[in-house]
């Protein structure tokens, strides 16, 4: 049996300037951040061929053209042909939906699994081409190349998308001091809806590539932003990030409607009143987890409670996608 995790994350800065309609005419930038909630994939060889998938459904199929589930059906495409003798199960810490990448965590994890499977050796670079590429291109989903790397490389990271689609990794440069007071300050709440990423990134892209003017412009406050982050986070200027998120905040929503709700600009509102500097819906959007920088965490997370709101409390993972079992 083989196992394989990888980790969700959260996003501090840039978010959306991953999507090839952007990076291709203008190059991208964010930082992104590892936690520690997983997607586990599991590979075995049953004793009877053909192919056994486990998921929220079950599937038993013959042939990789019948496989329903579009990520494992191109996985498998990709990685050998037919015939398949494999049982794959899958298992995630956070539901789908909820804004912090299980998508790519999870292509990510089962190309390294079925490549481990294959005895073939992938680097940490190839883990996170390949799916994108299984993504991006083989699926045509409308979604950035964010999910992906980080999930693959792990850590607090910055990622520079450039318009040959190559993309520049570099961890940040952070004192022990930073570490600490980002994992003591951020703090997550589920607003209880989950989503779909996809039509507001479907939105965001066809707008991008018919090249609108308060798309693109946005976009590129956004990039700012992200570099804003990654300067104020080497400097140690850990309360700098959550008026940067704020901005964020403002400025995402402006791009487009979905990205927000009455009931979350409430809960938004609430949060700023009770100790959070800024914050940000992590994700395209819509739903999923609300994040905080907070000053008085404790009295954050009181008043969140109060509202009905659950934390959901973590730490930075810096192993990215790895092998638990061979």
């Amino acid at each position: 049996m083989i196992i394989v995790r990888s980790p969700l994350r959260i996003t501090l800065g840039g978010g959306g300037t991953d999507l090839p309609s952007y990076y291709r005419n203008h190059g991208g930038a964010l930082i992104s951040a590892a936690i520690d909630k997983y997607v586990y994939v599991s590979v075995i060889r049953p004793f009877t061929p053909g192919i056994f998938l486990k998921y929220s459904r079950l599937e038993q199929v013959a042939r990789v053209d019948e496989v329903q589930h579009p990520i494992m059906r191109e996985t498998l495409r990709m990685m050998a042909p037919d015939p398949w003798q494999v049982e794959i199960t899958t298992l995630a810490d956070i539901p789908s939906g909820t804004g912090l990448g299980s998508s790519g965590a999870f292509t990510a994890a089962l190309v390294k699994a079925l490549g481990a499977h294959q005895k073939k050796t992938l680097e940490t670079g190839d883990i996170a081409r390949l799916a994108c590429e299984i993504e991006i291109d083989r699926l045509a989903s409308p979604v950035g190349k964010q999910d992906q790397y980080i999930s693959a490389y792990g850590g607090i990271t910055c990622f520079q998308f450039q318009r040959n689609d190559d993309v520049e990794v570099t961890p940040l440069k952070l004192s022990r001091e930073t570490l600490f007071d980002l994992e003591d300050n951020l703090a997550l709440f589920f607003t209880g809806f989950d989503r779909s990423a996809s039509a507001i990134l479907q939105d965001q892209d066809s707008r991008t590539r018919r090249d609108e003017a308060a798309v693109i412009e946005n976009l590129h406050f956004v990039k700012e932003l992200g570099l804003r982050s990654l300067r104020a986070l080497e400097a140690g200027r850990c309360a700098e990030l959550g008026e940067i998120f704020h901005e964020h905040w403002e400025v995402k929503k402006r791009r487009s409607g979905a990205m927000s709700n009455p009931k979350i600009d409430a809960w938004y509102a609430l949060a700023r009143a009770n100790g959070a500097i800024g914050g940000k819906l992590v994700g395209a959007g819509g739903g999923g987890f609300l994040m905080f920088y907070a000053e008085n965490r404790r009295k954050l997370g009181r008043a969140m409670a109060e509202a009905g709101l659950e934390e959901l409390r973590f730490r930075f993972d810096f192993d990215g996608t790895r092998i638990l079992l061979q």
